[in-house]
């Protein structure tokens, strides 16, 4: 027989005993609780028993706790606290339904928050909130309903469904183009030019901030196409060379074990989906860089969001 992940003593007797134990009275604990004074009683010599332990000092007209009792009294706290702020959020969603997405700064700022009008317009009701991280999240214990994540195919969860995949080219402003005594004309002009990256201590905390460096002519940076493409067709970056690099990694949604099958969670997926799949406008696709092998400059300055 396989063993039970828990052992622990009934709820009832936890939240008797977080009464008990914050007025220091059964009586008030009952009236809480719509308990005689005895039941309480009772129930706090069943929870000693199946702990082992003697939780209160009992004293004429007093009540104070053991040094177990103040440990379970801060664990009970605890425990009642999660328990209540989680089902306050489900009792809220019920009503007014909301969805939580985690996702890299990059993919929130440059893809996401630009296109979420179209969902809300589509789904008034639902409050999206974006949690903008760069630290993995475990969704189920987070409470996250979907993750927008950025790896490899072969480190891609099972279920997860590949939104599109990192066309890499480098941007830079178009003052920075033009620069009178360096202009970037080839691949080799790159090495008059500050190479804005990620990967070391010299480098950026995150891609929105390293594309922001770049919109502000501070260096050229590697942009992932997916993500500066609004920029280049309003014209704030530039792509100068005609090549570009396909890298090996893409972005992946993926959804809650917990929530992941709710309607409106499944809108929102179905609606991503659509989105990072949709037809790129052909005046769109005759600025984008013709997909190539670009040199070992354009390389050193390809960078990750």
């Amino acid at each position: 027989m396989q063993k039970r992940r828990f052992s622990l003593p009934p709820l009832d007797l936890i939240q008797a005993f977080e009464a008990a134990a914050r007025t220091l009275s059964f009586t008030k604990a009952g009236q809480e609780l719509h308990l005689t004074q005895s039941a309480v009683s009772r129930q706090m010599r069943a929870l000693e028993e199946n702990l082992g332990v003697r939780l209160f000092e009992r004293r004429h007209r007093a009540l104070t706790l053991t040094s177990e009792g103040r440990a379970l009294q801060r664990a009970a706290d605890r425990l009642l606290q999660g328990l209540q702020e989680a089902t306050d959020a489900m009792r809220a969603g019920a009503a007014h339904p909301h969805l939580c997405v985690t996702t890299t700064g990059g993919f929130a700022s440059l893809w996401l928050i630009p296109r979420l009008r179209g969902f809300t317009a589509l789904h008034p009701d639902v409050d999206v909130r974006i949690s903008a991280t760069y630290k993995p999240v475990n969704l189920e214990r987070d409470l996250v309903d979907v993750a927008v994540r950025y790896g490899r195919e072969e480190d891609a969860p099972l279920g997860a469904v590949r939104l599109f995949g990192e066309e890499l080219y480098p941007v830079c402003s178009p003052a920075l183009q033009r620069q009178g005594v360096n202009p970037l004309l080839r691949l080799d002009d790159l090495r008059h030019h500050a190479l804005l990256h990620m990967a070391d201590a010299n480098g950026f905390d995150s891609y929105e901030q390293m594309i922001q460096a770049a919109l502000s002519g501070q260096g050229v940076a590697m942009g992932i196409d997916r993500l500066v493409r609004q920029l280049l067709d309003e014209g704030r970056l530039v792509a100068p060379f005609s090549k570009s690099l396909i890298g090996a990694r893409a972005y992946f949604v993926i959804r809650s074990s917990l929530t992941g099958r709710r309607a409106h969670v499944q809108a929102f997926v179905d609606w991503l989906i659509a989105e990072a799949r949709a037809v790129i406008p052909a005046a769109a696709l005759s600025s984008r860089p013709p997909e190539g092998r670009s040199g070992d400059a354009a390389r050193r300055a390809r960078s990750a969001t």
